[in-house]
């Protein structure tokens, strides 16, 4: 009786099997961290857009808080919502056709007085003003006694000697003030050169509360890191690919 022979046919698969599985796990991975970082930073782009408007600061009356030739990003404000310290951009057709610069130090209600020690006082409180320079008086004028009328602000740059601000316009009807309502924004930061977020004014913390910071550091982190992961996903890719193309062979064979 004669023997069988049985023939085993190894699986047909082209010669070649699908790459390791890691592989196919890397291109995922970094497709998806391309997919997610390019959601980051066009959200970062477009929540910064509809948030701030950026400005040039064409003078030095703001040094050196901010000097000429600056840029800056203002937050997106109503009038209402302005502070004593803030620095704001408004234009009143009374003070030129521009869009200026300077910072809140009373509002409707303060009686504003320069100057005891060569300090400002607010309501009788003398403010400290650490963004000043050095040595430099709290006005280019002891302009006397101000009150305020509601719903208007008096605003001076921090180049206290040579801006034209409030105490230029002190012979106008409204005392130098201007209304809330001209306030089209609040200075977050100087972007260009990069010195940051401007710093807190603590010297108005007791006569009322100070405005909150805008979202510009969450900003600025979501768009960081959806340009991380779009760099890193896409330098990743290449690897990835490599890794799935490596294909292993199986020979056929009977037995």
């Amino acid at each position: 009786m004669g023997g069988e022979s049985t023939t085993r046919t190894a699986p047909h698969s082209g010669g070649t099997s699908k790459g390791p599985a890691g592989g196919r796990t890397g291109q995922r991975l970094s497709g998806l961290a391309v997919a997610l970082g390019l959601v980051l930073f066009l959200v970062g782009f477009g929540w910064a857009a509809v948030t701030y408007l950026p400005y040039t600061v064409p003078s030095r009356s703001m040094t050196p808080t901010i000097d000429a030739g600056d840029r800056v990003l203002a937050q997106r404000v109503d009038g209402a919502e302005v502070r004593r310290g803030d620095v704001v951009v408004f234009q009143d057709p009374t003070w030129g056709d521009a869009p200026l610069i300077k910072r809140v130090v009373a509002v409707g209600g303060d009686r504003v007085a320069c100057c005891r020690d060569g300090r400002l006082t607010v309501n009788g409180t003398e403010i400290e003003e650490p963004y000043l320079a050095e040595g430099q008086q709290a006005a280019g004028t002891n302009f006397g006694d101000v009150t305020v009328p509601e719903g208007r602000l008096f605003l001076l740059g921090d180049e206290r000697q040579g801006s034209l601000d409030s105490t230029a316009h002190l012979t106008d009807a409204v005392s130098g003030t201007v209304a809330r309502d001209a306030v089209s924004g609040r200075v977050d930061a100087v972007v260009w050169p990069m010195n940051g977020m401007l710093a807190r004014p603590t010297g108005f913390e007791t006569l009322g509360a100070l405005s909150t910071p805008g979202p510009l550091p969450a900003i600025g982190a979501m768009i960081v890191a959806g340009a991380v992961l779009v760099l890193g996903g896409a330098a990743c890719a290449p690897v990835a690919s490599r890794l799935g193309s490596r294909a292993r062979t199986e020979p056929a064979g009977a037995r």
